[in-house]
């Protein structure tokens, strides 16, 4: 894979997933306890033989590089990199905005138009899955494709959500319909179940192949359909040119795929990490997810009741907490008597004495006791009194997003970054 680049795209302003994303790109979002969605890809990419790495991002870009930075440095003999490739904004002008995916990556074909570079993965940055591009790579290539696209056999009510991929006799595409919700247009992009078989996957009744937005170009090829084009969007633009005049084929993946796309599927996918039995097991000896590297203290567990939880290093949880079904994020502190149940709490950058300059509150960085926290978020570097009650009692399914302290999106109570609950806060009476 020496010959091979990938791209990885960061998204737009990630709206669906606010809070989480007003203050970070999306590629930046805590996931697990203890990674940021990034180190997906980029995992999936060194553990591929994918060394050279280009991250394209435009908003909140901060966090994002700071973590690229600090998690993945390569010697000097690899050859190996991991380079933010953030869109800015000039006195004179906006065009430099990215309008989209085809125009991110126009827009940057200078960093991969090297004659050592033969293929271009193009990959987003908030998928949850483990996928060995190498097979994709060789899929294009035995197909002798200019163009291959990653797919995932779906059923007709799942494919209502995707771009189906439209196929001939002999698997190559010949057509794309974005998000089919008509009979007539699930029935002109069905794919014959006993094609599926061909590829070693069991239909098991799904009859749509849905686009993943993972894509392998010949750099020659996307060089030639980028440049100089006003294209801003592959799906709406670049494939519909491309399956017309040249060849595109798909591969077909039917391992676990999650697009992390809004604040349900986000806390739905990081609670089944914690599950017994993961869709998506993070332990893979032989296909680790790499991130930033902390050297941290084990966990400190008291007389504490915990079941099915992920429990990140640094943390330290006191004597009658009951933890339930939930996802507790590095340097968590839990005083004495909390619940936490069907929740993630994504934890603290630091510890209070390494706060570089004092706090206006005398809450310390953490839960207090007797809390009581269940089927919510709590984003990083929170202040959580005691006594406080961070509940969803009255069943809401949205509150205005301008609330500084806390707001519900999807039935999902979220504690914005470095918010401070006074002792007894209850969501119920304050939001």
């Amino acid at each position: 894979m020496k010959n091979a680049v990938a791209l990885i795209l960061g998204g737009g302003r990630g709206t669906r997933l606010a809070p989480l994303t007003s203050i970070r790109s999306k590629p930046a979002v805590p996931l697990g306890g203890m990674y940021r969605l990034i180190d997906i890809p980029i995992s999936n990419c060194l553990n591929s033989g994918v060394n050279r790495i280009f991250v394209l991002t435009q908003f909140m870009s901060v966090s994002l590089h700071n973590h690229l930075n600090n998690a993945y440095q390569f010697d000097n003999f690899s050859g190996g990199f991991v380079e933010l490739l953030a869109a800015q904004e000039t006195t004179s002008s906006e065009s430099d905005w990215y309008q989209g995916t085809a125009d991110a990556v126009r827009k940057n074909l200078v960093y991969f138009n090297q004659s050592d570079i033969d293929y271009v993965i193009i990959l987003s940055g908030d998928q949850l899955y483990r996928m060995d591009y190498r097979k994709l790579v060789e899929t294009h290539i035995a197909k002798g494709a200019d163009v291959t696209i990653s797919c995932k056999p779906v059923t007709r009510e799942e494919a209502r959500g995707f771009g189906v991929m439209q196929l001939d006799d002999h698997g190559r595409v010949v057509g794309f319909v974005e998000k089919p919700q008509t009979d007539q247009e699930m029935d002109r992009v069905r794919t014959d179940p006993d094609w599926i078989r061909t590829q070693n996957i069991d239909p098991q009744g799904r009859d749509c192949l849905a686009s993943m937005g993972i894509y392998v170009f010949g750099r020659k090829l996307l060089n030639e359909l980028l440049k100089g084009s006003t294209y801003a969007d592959f799906g709406k633009e670049v494939f519909p040119k491309a399956i017309e005049n040249y060849k595109v084929y798909t591969h077909l993946f039917d391992g676990y795929w999650e697009d992390i796309g809004t604040i349900r599927s986000f806390y739905e996918s990081n609670l089944n990490l914690a599950s017994e039995n993961p869709q998506f097991d993070m332990v893979n000896g032989s296909n680790p997810i790499y991130t930033h590297a902390r050297f941290l203290p084990p966990s400190k567990i008291g007389q504490a009741t915990i079941n099915r939880s992920l429990i990140a290093n640094g943390c330290s949880i006191g004597d009658g907490a009951v933890i339930e079904n939930s996802v507790i994020g590095l340097r968590t502190q839990i005083a004495p008597n909390v619940t936490i149940k069907d929740s993630i709490i994504m934890g603290a950058a630091y510890y209070d004495e390494e706060l570089p300059t004092e706090v206006d509150t005398d809450i310390p960085l953490g839960i207090g006791a007797g809390t009581v926290i269940e089927g919510s978020i709590v984003d990083l570097d929170c202040r959580i009194g005691n006594n406080v009650r961070i509940v969803n009692g009255k069943k809401r399914d949205q509150t205005d997003l301008s609330h500084s302290i806390c707001v519900i999106r999807d039935g999902i109570p979220i504690v914005v970054k470095k918010s401070i609950l006074a002792d007894g806060w209850n969501l119920d009476e304050q939001v």
